[in-house]
């Protein structure tokens, strides 16, 4: 008893574990082999907490007074992909501003190197709002950090908190994917494999130039001298542009043991585009299905799921001044709800990996663009499993 006082009265104070109560609960028992419990006591939550049906969303949660890519002069950009096409919600008609996009973030080159826009899940939960960000990996580098415990054995040359140095150029930061132990996958950094790498995982792989993807580890994407980061999580969701034959809400072990795929409780998710940018999806009341479609919606060719629960799912854009460093003050959430805000990724006891987005040419920065690219796997636009 004296032991279980201290060890989870200390957890439970414990920021790294979490932001919330629960949250930080939930890590310690699973640590501490009750992650059955836990899992048990989730799915009950959930099931008594389901979210709202029907209903509209808050006044302005599509944020219509953006700037949208009708508005961003792209032809100026010409080393930038071109902008990406709207998204079509779900929910039809859409609601003024629903899936245009937004830029956000700092400019790379003096150009838009991130775009937002805001969606809903799906024609039952009506009221509630996911966030899509789409990222130009042509102004735009990627980082793999890791946290002080995901996936542990450091530190790497990438550890949280962000430093000084790469807050100058930071864009953008996001959640990562499970617990090592729930992803059923593994993890590469800094020439190390610190847990296996799984045949056919889904990876998100960061390679020398600063370019990631998604893709099935030893189809799409493989071990190679140009790779510098692979962080797996669970199989693809999104392949050929579609969601994978056989998703089922209903398969707790394929889609993630913890919670599964038939709860609707807050996701995110990562995939690659046809001409190789990025999306991500966030947000609360999704299922593993919705958050395919979504992904799919959004342009992804191929997808994986990263995080789940309200502690983890959590992107942010930065934008500083020119010439300034990127902040908590100056960060911006993609969902107001997202758990963290944008200050996370500043904190040394940050449990968790994460990645980064990081302009290649800030305002102030001295590199000019690329006029050649370093040779990688392309994305697909149509593949089998």
């Amino acid at each position: 008893m004296l032991w279980l006082a201290i060890s989870l009265g200390t957890a439970l104070t414990d920021q790294s574990l979490g932001p919330s109560v629960m949250s930080r609960f939930a890590e310690w028992g699973r640590s501490n082999h009750i992650g059955f419990a836990v899992t048990w006591l989730e799915k009950e939550y959930y099931s008594i907490n389901t979210p709202a049906t029907g209903g509209k969303p808050p006044p302005n949660a599509f944020k219509p007074g953006g700037k949208t890519t009708t508005t961003v002069a792209t032809s100026s950009c010409p080393h930038a992909l071109p902008a990406p096409a709207p998204v079509a919600s779900p929910v039809q008609p859409p609601q003024p501003g629903e899936g245009q996009w937004q830029a956000a973030a700092r400019e790379s080159a003096g150009c838009p190197a991130i775009y937002e826009t805001f969606v809903r899940p799906d024609t039952i939960h009506t009221s509630y709002v996911i966030g899509i960000a789409w990222m130009d990996p042509k102004l735009l580098s990627a980082t793999l950090y890791s946290g002080s415990q995901v996936p542990g054995g450091g530190p790497y040359s990438a550890t949280a908190p962000v430093s000084a140095t790469a807050a100058t150029s930071l864009a953008a930061a996001f959640n990562a994917g499970f617990r090592s132990e729930d992803s059923q996958g593994g993890y590469y950094t800094d020439g190390k494999i610190i847990s296996p790498l799984r045949s056919g995982s889904a990876s998100a792989v960061i390679y020398k130039d600063g370019v990631m993807t998604v893709g099935q580890w030893d189809r799409d994407v493989k071990m190679t001298p140009n790779v510098v980061g692979v962080r797996q999580n669970l199989d693809l969701i999104v392949d050929g542009s579609a969601p994978v034959p056989g998703l089922s809400s209903a398969d707790n072990i394929k889609w993630g043991a913890t919670l599964g795929g038939s709860a609707y409780v807050w996701r995110s998710g990562l995939g690659v585009t046809s001409n190789g940018a990025l999306v991500y999806v966030g947000g609360p009341g999704m299922s593993i299905t919705n958050l395919a479609d979504l992904l799919v919606r959004a342009g992804a060719v191929r997808a994986m799921e990263l995080d789940i629960n309200v502690a983890w799912v959590n992107y942010a854009t930065y934008a500083p001044a020119p010439g300034q460093p990127a902040s908590e003050a100056n960060g911006t959430p993609l969902l107001s709800s997202m758990s963290g805000g944008a200050g996370r990724y500043f904190a040394s006891y940050w449990a968790r990996d994460f990645f980064t987005m990081s302009a290649r040419y800030p305002a102030n920065g001295t590199e000019t663009p690329p006029t050649t690219t370093t040779s990688r796997p392309k994305p697909k636009t149509s593949s089998k499993r």
